[in-house]
């Protein structure tokens, strides 16, 4: 067989492979970057502010589960150069993006223990999906 009539054939399946590649990862960091529009596929991941030796977390709300799928728990970390204890780090979130629809990702920042007091910070992102 030919050189030609192999290269063909591999040409279109390589062709059709790009044409199926998932949708690029969105790393969303601050409220100012919302609303997003997210295709099906998609991963977020969300970095927010967080410094839980102040007893305060980052409580997810609504996380939109028709259209989010948690990849795992909150993830916190801190810089390891800050070399003080009680410095501020991250919390970071990842979701894939599962179906078509729209709504609000909320999270509040507050003490568990204290529900009834209002969060001292709130992150709501209106996230839309075709």
């Amino acid at each position: 067989m030919s050189a030609v009539r192999l290269l063909a054939p591999l040409s279109l399946a390589l062709l059709a492979a790009c044409a199926h590649t998932p949708p690029h990862n969105v790393n969303l960091q601050t409220q100012s970057e919302c609303p997003l529009q997210l295709q099906t596929g998609q991963m977020l991941t969300l970095t927010l502010p967080s410094n839980p030796t102040t007893g305060y977390r980052w409580l997810v709300q609504d996380p939109v589960a028709n259209l989010l799928r948690s990849l795992g728990p909150e993830v916190y970390s801190n810089p390891e150069d800050a070399g003080l204890v009680g410095s501020a780090g991250q919390s970071v979130w990842r979701f894939q993006v599962q179906g078509a629809g729209a709504g609000h990702l909320l999270l509040v920042y507050q003490q568990p223990w204290a529900p009834e007091v209002p969060p001292v910070k709130t992150f709501d992102c209106a996230i839309s999906v075709k």
